[in-house]
C-alpha cells in the first residue's frame, strides 16, 4: 500500500501558520515580482472576484475589498517547511518519495494487518501538530489510485481528509466518482481524445481493451490503466535522479540597461544553479546564458539573444562557471535596450567522478598554478560557511552589493521565519 500526502493550500497555508490572525480568512500567494495569484486557501478560491493566475494590478481593488491578504513569494519559508513536513513522514516509514514541495508518497506496504484510515489520520495530527500545514492522506495500492484517493480525501468533507482504498469495492466507487480528468497523468490531450469516443470517467478508461489502450495512448497510458486496475506499475523511488539540466531565470525588479548590473545578477544565478549541481554530485559540460527585453512593452525597443559556450573540462566550480558566463554575456549584451530578464542553463551534465581532464587546457588562466585539490578544497568550504551563516555569506565579488537594484519586486513578503535570526517571530503584549 501507498500513501500519499499533500499539504492543502501549501504556500498560502506556510503564510497562515505564523499569523493565527489570519486563520480562517482569505489568502493568496502572488509570483514573482509580484505578478499574479499563483497559490490561494480555500476561503479565497470561494470568492469570485480574486480569480487564480490573473495580473494583480488589474484585480488589487477586488482584493482590498474582500478583504484578501496578499503575500510575495517567500520560497525560503516554504523550502524549509516543506523539509520539516519530509522529515516528519519519515518517522513513519524509511521510504519516503518526496514528489513535488508538498506532496510525498510514502511506502505503507506491510501495514495491512492495522487500521489505515487510523494511521493516516495519524500522519495528518501529527503533521498539523508539529507544523500547523494541514494535510490530506490518500491510501491505496498503487500511486495513481492513491493520488486519486487524495483528491477524494480532500473533496469530500464527511472522510475529513483521509480516505483508504482497500477493497474492490470502493476502487470501483472511487473510479466511477473520478473523472479523466482527475486521473494524475492522463493529459488534456488524451482526456479530449477519451471524450471524443464517449469516456468521461476513471472507469470508463478502465474498460477500454488494452490493446486499445497500448496503441493509442502508447505504454504511458497502459501503465495508467493498469494502476487503476490495482496493479503497481509505477516505481517507487526514494533517491531522485539527478537532474540532466539545471537553470534559473527571474526577471529583474526593473528594467536594466546597465551591463554591471545584469553581471551582478547573472554571477547570483550560477552561484545558485552551481550549488544544485554540487549537491548531485555533478558537472556540467555546456553553460548557456540568454538575455531579452520586455516582449510585452509597446514603448521598448526588443532585443533577445542567448549563447551556449563549451567549458574546456566540466565544471560544477562557481567561480569558473561565473567566468565563463561573464565572457559569454558579453557577446551578446548590447547597449541601448532596457533588459527584463538575464538567465542561465546547466547541461551536459556528468557525474562528478567521470570527469575527463584537458591535455591542452590549463586550470585557470594567465599560467597560474591552482590544484585540482585546492580548488575543491575552496569551494568546499565555501559551501560550508554559506551552510552554517546563510546563503552568499561567501560569494564571488561579481556578485556585487546592489542586489536591490535587480532582485525581485517583493514587497509584500513575510519574514523568513524559519531560517534568519533577525526574522525570528516575536510576540508581543499589550500590558504597559
Amino acid at each position: 500500500m501507498i500513501a500519499m500526502v499533500d499539504c492543502n493550500s501549501f504556500y498560502a497555508s506556510c503564510e497562515q501558520v505564523f499569523r493565527p490572525d489570519l486563520w480562517g480568512k482569505p489568502v493568496v500567494v502572488l509570483s514573482n515580482n509580484d505578478g499574479c495569484i499563483i497559490a490561494a486557501n480555500k476561503e479565497a478560491k470561494a470568492i469570485t472576484d480574486v480569480p487564480m493566475f490573473e495580473p494583480v494590478f488589474k484585480i488589487k481593488g477586488q482584493l482590498i475589498k474582500n478583504r484578501v491578504k496578499f503575500f510575495s513569494s517567500n520560497y525560503t519559508l516554504y523550502g524549509e517547511m516543506s523539509q520539516r513536513v519530509m522529515n516528519i513522514l519519515k518517522t513513519f516509514s524509511p521510504m519516503v518519495e518526496v514528489y513535488s514541495i508538498d506532496e510525498s508518497f510514502v511506502e505503507v506496504s506491510g501495514m495491512e494487518h492495522i487500521n489505515l484510515e487510523a494511521y493516516g489520520h495519524e500522519i495528518k495530527n501529527t503533521i498539523k501538530q508539529l507544523t500547523g500545514l494541514p494535510v490530506g492522506v490518500g491510501i491505496a495500492p498503487t500511486k495513481v489510485l492513491a493520488k486519486l484517493a487524495n483528491k477524494i480525501a480532500k473533496k469530500m468533507e464527511e472522510h475529513d481528509h483521509v480516505f483508504v482504498i482497500d477493497s474492490e469495492e470502493k476502487r470501483l466507487k472511487s473510479l466511477r466518482w473520478a473523472k479523466t480528468k482527475d486521473v494524475w497523468g492522463l493529459g488534456r490531450k488524451h482526456v479530449e481524445r477519451l471524450k471524443n469516443i464517449g469516456v468521461f470517467t476513471a472507469y470508463q478508461f478502465t474498460q477500454l481493451p488494452l490493446a486499445w489502450v497500448r496503441k493509442e495512448m502508447t505504454v504511458v497510458g497502459e501503465r495508467l490503466w493498469r494502476e487503476l486496475q490495482g496493479e503497481p506499475c509505477l516505481a517507487f523511488t526514494e533517491v531522485p535522479k539527478p537532474k540532466k539540466g539545471i537553470g534559473t531565470a527571474k526577471s529583474f525588479g526593473k528594467k536594466l540597461e546597465r551591463l554591471d548590473l545584469i553581471e551582478e545578477a547573472c554571477a547570483y544565478y550560477i552561484s545558485e544553479v552551481s550549488e544544485v549541481l554540487r549537491a548531485q554530485n555533478s558537472c556540467a559540460t555546456y553553460i548557456q546564458v540568454f538575455v531579452h527585453t520586455n516582449y510585452h512593452s509597446n514603448v521598448d525597443k526588443q532585443y533577445s539573444n542567448s549563447i551556449t559556450v563549451t567549458l574546456p573540462i566540466p565544471t560544477n566550480h562557481t567561480f569558473q562557471l561565473i567566468s565563463e558566463a561573464r565572457k559569454a554575456l558579453h557577446k551578446i549584451y548590447k547597449p541601448g535596450y532596457r533588459y527584463k530578464k538575464v538567465g542561465v542553463n546547466l547541461s551536459g551534465i556528468v557525474p562528478q567522478e567521470y570527469v575527463q581532464g584537458n591535455l591542452f587546457h590549463q586550470a585557470l588562466p594567465n599560467g597560474r598554478q591552482f590544484s585540482k585539490l585546492n580548488s575543491q578544497a575552496l569551494i568546499k568550504i565555501v559551501d560550508q560557511l554559506n551552510k552554517k551563516y546563510g546563503k552568499s555569506t561567501v560569494a564571488s565579488a561579481m556578485i556585487g552589493t546592489r542586489k536591490e537594484e535587480w532582485e525581485l519586486i517583493k514587497k509584500e513578503r513575510s519574514p523568513r521565519y524559519t531560517t534568519q535570526w533577525n526574522e525570528l517571530l516575536t510576540i508581543g503584549s499589550n500590558k504597559p
